[in-house]
């Protein structure tokens, strides 16, 4: 069985955002339009407490129970069946939704006969790549949909070399166009 899983579309992550991908929104559409071609769709939150060693690395951002913790309004929200909440301790960064400390991910997915994992969201060179990788060595079948990913571009060519290091370990990009024509 396939799945569908989106990373941290977050209002946080978006423009207007604590921390945001500069076209993080412009995915919405992109994703919203993948939904009914998965059994079963996934999504991940940053989830932070206020206080968090986490925050020594990056801006206070996707604190539990605030706005910018809420996933993005323009997502559909009613065809998500589980949310993984992650980074939700003092010390755990939480990047990888496999992170996630409210279920076990892999083991939700493996419970459900998941063998091929469709990752989306944000940030490519962040939670996304690093979901991505997880999902590899966790047995799962991955592929990241190119055109519903967004990234931050901290340096010039992070998101190409993100990229590059899915692709070296086994994941596979493909286009919301190549997932639509089946």
């Amino acid at each position: 069985m396939k799945a569908l899983l989106i990373v941290d579309l977050q209002n946080d992550f978006c423009p207007g955002g604590a921390l945001p991908a500069p076209e993080g929104d412009m995915v919405v559409p992109v994703i919203n339009s993948l939904m009914h071609a998965f059994p079963l769709v996934v999504a991940s939150k940053d989830w932070h407490p206020d206080k968090t060693a986490h925050f020594s690395s990056w801006p206070k951002h996707c604190i539990q129970g605030s706005w910018g913790a809420e996933l993005h309004p323009g997502l559909r929200q009613d065809v998500i069946h589980q949310v993984a909440l992650k980074g939700t301790g003092d010390k755990d960064e939480g990047y990888s939704a496999f992170e996630a400390t409210n279920i076990s991910l892999e083991r939700y997915l493996k419970d459900l006969s998941v063998d091929r994992l469709y990752i989306t969201g944000i940030a490519i060179e962040y939670c996304v790549k690093e979901s991505a990788l997880d999902s590899v060595k966790k047995g799962f079948r991955t592929y990241v949909v190119r055109d519903a990913v967004a990234g931050v571009e901290l340096h010039e060519g992070d998101v190409e070399k993100a990229f590059r290091e899915m692709e070296h370990a086994g994941v596979k990009i493909v286009t919301s166009v190549e997932i639509s024509q089946g």
